[in-house]
């Protein structure tokens, strides 16, 4: 039975790869003899941030319903046509690796994954938790509104990949948000970023709206350099 995701404390496409030396990671100890500080020692540091790339104008959106508001009713539609998801699965299947801990970022009822491919963790986050209890490849969820708290509360160097589909352009605070992916990011691990023309149009932000296709590419590249790998 799926589970919420508990916290360890009370068509283009962008990839990048944290290649920083490699460490080992050991099993925490268990909950008889681990305390609040050890917890939090755990837990993933607020990401830095090199610099910003949005103006406070570029952040606003035409809706300005709460998210949570605007995503209460769940879509159980697909934003893209089959050729986009065919090749965003075979780029899956070439670029993360079977056995690894994935986190799926502002995920939905289906996640693209390879059917043939078992992951030992894949970890999803969204804005409806009915969606999110629908899609058969997590096995953990939480929902979270990161253009209200762009914090993940989720370990440091915990995952081996993270995944945001068709999602990144409702980003209010992408420079933060992706600060925070580097650093559940383990040495060696993947962020892929795909997204197309498509969107709900009104809760796009102004940057996203206005520009071109070209544009779009190099603002998502931009989001990528802004956030400090460490």
């Amino acid at each position: 039975m799926l589970r919420p995701w508990q916290p360890p404390s009370p068509l283009p496409t962008a990839i990048a790869h944290k290649n920083t030396p490699p460490r080992l990671k050991f099993p925490r100890a268990s909950a008889s003899t681990t305390n609040a500080s050890e917890e939090d020692d755990n837990r993933s540091q607020p990401g830095k941030i090199r610099r910003q790339v949005l103006t406070q104008q570029g952040r606003g959106k035409l809706d300005l319903r709460s998210d949570r508001d605007f995503y209460a009713y769940p879509r159980f539609v697909t934003h893209v046509d089959g050729g986009f998801i065919s090749a965003l699965t075979e780029l899956y299947r070439r670029r993360l690796q079977s056995g690894s801990e994935v986190l799926d970022l502002m995920s939905s009822w289906v996640s693209h994954l390879p059917e043939e491919m078992e992951f030992k963790r894949v970890v999803g986050h969204g804005l409806n938790a009915q969606e999110l209890a629908r899609n058969p490849r997590l096995d953990y969820f939480f929902v979270k509104d990161l253009n209200r708290d762009q914090r993940l509360e989720l370990e440091s160097s915990s995952f081996d990949a993270v995944l945001c589909t068709v999602s990144v352009q409702y980003l209010q605070y992408p420079e933060q948000v992706f600060a925070e992916i580097f650093s559940v990011l383990r040495p060696g691990g993947v962020f892929i970023v795909s997204f197309s023309n498509r969107m709900f149009y009104e809760k796009a932000i102004t940057s996203w709206r206005d520009g071109s296709d070209y544009s779009r590419v190099q603002l998502v590249v931009q989001y990528f350099q802004s956030g400090r790998i460490h």
